[in-house]
């Protein structure tokens, strides 16, 4: 016989907010165009290209 219970220590409850795991992809996401532009400026400035 298999329980379909679940643990009531293992179930978390949603409030609302993010979800856990949107939060760092997105700011991964948004730190890494910053860094694509910041060093297209510093190349343009720089008359490398």
């Amino acid at each position: 016989m298999t329980s379909t219970t679940h643990s009531p220590a293992l179930v978390r409850a949603r409030t609302g907010g993010p979800r856990d795991d949107d939060g760092p992809k997105l700011l991964e996401h948004v730190l890494g165009w910053t860094l694509v532009v910041l060093l297209a400026v510093l190349v343009t400035r720089a008359g490398l290209m």
